[in-house]
């Protein structure tokens, strides 16, 4: 079992900048790629950003590519997501999530495709 914390999320100004971080306990993390989600009110989790277990490799979505970075210190068994020029459309909670992987290049982007998930931070960006 994999126990993820997400925090850092608050409100911000459009233009601002946050940095999340997700705390994992349980296991390490250096077998599992971890990503980013966000869902917004009335609408699906859609996904953000994910990074390989040895965080040599990331995706990142389109809307966010440029502005956000994921980044990860599996020392630490810990995950950051640094968000830069908010907009107020980046409103939403974010959600942390793990899936164990024997591959190091592994950047799943489906939210059905991870095993645990944190409970969520909330992000306001005012206009």
């Amino acid at each position: 079992q994999v126990q993820l914390v997400e925090s850092g999320g608050g409100l911000v100004q459009a233009g601002g900048s946050l940095r999340l971080s997700c705390a994992a306990s349980g296991r390490t993390i250096s077998n599992y790629a971890m990503g980013w989600f966000r869902q917004a009110p009335g609408k699906e989790r859609e996904f953000v950003a994910a990074i390989s277990r040895g965080g040599g490799y990331m995706g990142t979505a389109d809307s966010v590519k440029g502005r956000f970075t994921i980044s990860r210190d599996n020392a630490k068994n810990t995950v950051f997501l640094q968000m830069s020029t908010l907009e107020p459309e980046d409103t939403a909670v974010y959600y942390c999530a793990a899936t164990i992987t024997y591959s190091h290049i592994a950047v799943p982007t489906r939210p059905n495709t991870y095993t645990y998930w944190g409970q969520g931070t909330q992000v306001t960006v005012s206009s």
